[in-house]
């Protein structure tokens, strides 16, 4: 029995039915939940004996939109969570959708693993997504009064307002953005016998 199938058993008898669910590719295992389960879902992940993700390495959030060209048919926007076991020696990817995609709503899990606070502000900030319990959830890389969230695949490429510093008034100001969007087409030079060809 392989790591993977070791892990994937473990997994699928601490979380049983709260896996939505669970794809192997390259190596890894993802596993999708509710929304609803989870924060119980992270606490098992972290303090169940066969599982012991003490870790979280990465939280990101995603926007569906445009995934598939289109023809994605499920909620818009997810949180992806990398995990980690030093105990056992694996890794696990998790995946939660915001069941509403007006209002993305999912648990925090900074209380869980207190490393998912700057990542939950930051799927925040960029993505919008709320993240429920979160006791600092504010902006962390835009201008607390950006507009928008900028990784939203609808989002302006320009954006909206522009700041800059004024001389004069001695002070930042916000303005209407004022560059010319242009399109630009990459130069490709090929050498002869480029490659040994």
């Amino acid at each position: 029995m392989s790591k993977l199938d070791t892990l994937q058993a473990a997994l699928e008898s601490v979380l049983g039915g709260q896996i939505v669910a669970l794809k192997r590719e390259l190596g890894e295992i993802t596993i999708t939940v509710a929304a609803k389960d989870y924060a119980n879902v992270a606490k098992l992940l972290r303090d169940h004996s066969e599982l012991r993700f003490e870790q979280l390495i990465d939280l990101c959030g995603v926007d569906y939109s445009a995934y598939k060209d289109g023809a994605w048919e499920g909620p818009r926007f997810a949180a992806v969570v990398h995990l980690l076991s030093i105990n056992k020696n694996w890794r696990l990817r998790v995946k939660v959708f915001a069941p509403d995609d007006d209002f993305p709503v999912v648990a925090s899990v900074n209380s869980i693993w207190n490393a998912a606070n700057w990542f939950e502000r930051e799927a925040f900030d960029l993505y919008g997504i709320i993240f429920e319990g979160h006791e600092d959830l504010r902006r962390i890389l835009t201008d607390y009064g950006f507009i928008g969230h900028p990784m939203r695949k609808d989002f302006p490429v320009t954006g909206h307002v522009e700041m800059r510093y004024d001389p004069e008034q001695k002070r930042v100001v916000y303005q209407p953005v004022t560059i010319e969007p242009r399109e630009i087409t990459p130069r490709v030079i090929r050498e002869d016998n480029y490659g040994g060809l």
